[in-house]
């Protein structure tokens, strides 16, 4: 189900309040481009922006009713005049946007506003972007495009400079672990989740993932390890942390999870518990916080920050964590 006008509103207020300027003026571009992160509600917006244009009793002429036939046949996906167009395996094709143009050649089957979403429109194959390009430079009147990306940068700059770009800004934390409780997430988890993705479907996927929770524990006996002697922490990354995190982006969320350890230590520091993340585990944080220094903190988190870098430089990963180990003990006032 798409969100509402006030739903999207509270985590997109810019967006909405440039949208509802388009339309209560009478300026709806022809094509817009939703650029964002996932998760940051661009499918839900462009949703939006079609049935504000086609809802038969708008309020305060551009709010959708949510309740007349034009609002329920496009929440459920089934308008005549609405087309959505979605990558076909790993791309879209140009056969694809022929078979859009030879749709809106036609005349609105129900009014003369047609529509169309082009979602993941990064993905678009080159022929399929210059065939959206002749279809944008010859705009049919009350014929409206909106394109759907991650990746503004990988569209071609003909395309852009035919679209009126519009930023969806990532979710503010606060917001997604109160969307998140709201969801049946735990209290003490959302926090959590809330600072490794702006994506509300994932987060929930998270909160109910054996191996998340799991790699949680691991992290957190890691930690404690490194307060020890070096070959115990050795030890703990055979036994433990590979066995776990095999696969590189399984190993890229651990060393997510890891660096927030610091960063809760770094918080109580500076009195901020309110921000710790790791809230079951607050207390035996803030007898760490006392063993260990600010600037401390801050360099393991740089080591952290480093090894993700070389995790994507492909490094190998068993190294890489043996050499962050040894960079995260180095002059350590608890070794």
């Amino acid at each position: 189900m798409a969100r509402t006008w006030e739903q999207l509103e509270e985590i997109q207020p810019t967006v909405l309040k440039m949208v509802q300027n388009s339309l209560v003026k009478d300026r709806v571009a022809h094509a817009y481009l939703f650029e964002g992160a996932r998760g940051t509600g661009k499918k839900d917006a462009g949703l939006l922006l079609a049935k504000s244009l086609f809802c038969q009793n708008p309020a305060n002429g551009y709010e959708p009713c949510e309740s007349c036939l034009n609002c329920k046949r496009i929440n459920s996906g089934n308008h005549p005049d609405i087309h959505v167009v979605e990558p076909d395996g790993l791309s879209i094709k140009k056969s694809q946007i022929q078979a859009l143009q030879e749709e809106f050649s036609k005349t609105g089957v129900e009014s003369k506003r047609k529509l169309y979403l082009i979602v993941h429109a990064d993905r678009m194959t080159v022929n399929a972007a210059n065939s959206l390009l002749k279809f944008l430079e010859e705009p049919h009147a009350q014929t409206f495009a909106i394109l759907i990306t991650e990746q503004a940068q990988q569209i071609l700059p003909t395309i852009l400079s035919r679209c009126q770009i519009i930023t969806f800004k990532p979710l503010p934390p606060e917001k997604m672990a109160s969307q998140l409780v709201e969801n049946g997430v735990t209290a003490s988890m959302a926090p959590l989740l809330s600072q490794l993705t702006n994506n509300l479907t994932e987060a929930l996927e998270l909160s109910n993932d054996d191996w998340f929770a799991q790699a949680q524990k691991i992290v957190l006996k890691l930690y404690e390890v490194l307060k020890k002697n070096p070959l115990e922490a050795m030890v703990n990354l055979q036994e433990n942390w590979f066995l776990h995190f095999k696969e590189k982006d399984q190993l890229d969320r651990g060393l997510d999870l890891l660096l927030l350890v610091f960063k809760d230590l770094l918080y109580i520091q500076i009195g901020k518990q309110e921000q710790i993340v790791y809230t079951s585990e607050k207390s035996r944080l803030e007898q760490y916080a006392l063993q260990t220094s600010g600037r401390r903190l801050i360099e393991q988190m740089t080591a952290i920050l480093e090894a993700k870098r070389k995790l994507h430089a492909n490094m190998n990963p068993q190294l890489l964590m043996e050499q962050l180990v040894l960079k995260l003990q180095e002059g350590s006032s608890f070794v």
